[in-house]
C-alpha cells in the first residue's frame, strides 16, 4: 500500500469510525436540515466543513495553531449541537449563505480534533502535503458515503412510513441535540 493509499484509507476510516462517532452525528445533523433537491447545497457544505477540516489539520500539524485538545474536545460536540438547533428554524436567503462560513468554521474546529494523532504519523513523512491531501481526500469520500446512507434511509422512511421530511428533520436533530448534549455534560472541561 502506497503512502497515498495509507493516509486516504486512514481519512475515510476517521470519518466512518463509530468509536469517533461525533464526526458521524455532526454529518448527520447538516444533512437533516436538507431534502433531496437540496443535495447540491448540501454537498457544497460538507466539501466546506473539509477544507476547514484540512486548514487546521495543516496548520496544526506543522505547529502554527497550538490549541488545547481539552477544549477542543468540548468544542466538537458544541458544533454538532449548534447544527441541530438550527434545523428547527428555516433559514433566510441571506443565512444559507452565512451557513456555508459557520460550516466552514466548524470543520477548522472539527480538524483540530484529530491534529495531534495525525502528526505523531506525519513525524516521519518528508513533506506532509500529499499525505494530508489524501487523508482529506479518504475524508470526503466517508462523508459522501454517510450522505448517501443517510438519503438512502430517509428515502426508504419515506416510502415505507410515509415520512415528511419535518418530522424526519425534527428526528434527526433531536436526537444529535441529545447526543452533543449527553458529550458535553459528560466533559472534564465543564466545571459545575
Amino acid at each position: 500500500m502506497s503512502t497515498f493509499q495509507l493516509y486516504l484509507k486512514l481519512g475515510f476510516e476517521h470519518i466512518i469510525n463509530l468509536n469517533g462517532y461525533d464526526h458521524i452525528v455532526f454529518v448527520l445533523a447538516l444533512c437533516a436540515g436538507y431534502q433531496f433537491g437540496e443535495v447540491k447545497r448540501l454537498l457544497i457544505l460538507i466539501t466546506a466543513f473539509t477544507i476547514g477540516h484540512s486548514v487546521t489539520l495543516a496548520l496544526s500539524t506543522l505547529n502554527y495553531v497550538l490549541i488545547s485538545p481539552g477544549l477542543i474536545e468540548f468544542l466538537i460536540p458544541v458544533t454538532i449541537l449548534i447544527t441541530a438547533l438550527s434545523n428547527l428554524r428555516q433559514p433566510s436567503d441571506r443565512q444559507r449563505y452565512l451557513i456555508y462560513i459557520v460550516v466552514l468554521f466548524f470543520g477548522l474546529i472539527h480538524g483540530l480534533g484529530f491534529s495531534n494523532y495525525l502528526k505523531e504519523l506525519l513525524g516521519t513523512e518528508v513533506s506532509i502535503v500529499g499525505p494530508l491531501l489524501a487523508f482529506n481526500l479518504g475524508l470526503e469520500f466517508g462523508q459522501l458515503l454517510i450522505l448517501l446512507v443517510y438519503f438512502m434511509v430517509f428515502a426508504l422512511s419515506t416510502l415505507l412510513f410515509s415520512m415528511e421530511h419535518l418530522r424526519w428533520k425534527i428526528f434527526i436533530s433531536g436526537a444529535a441535540a441529545g447526543i452533543a448534549l449527553t458529550i458535553i455534560l459528560q466533559h472534564e472541561y465543564i466545571a459545575l
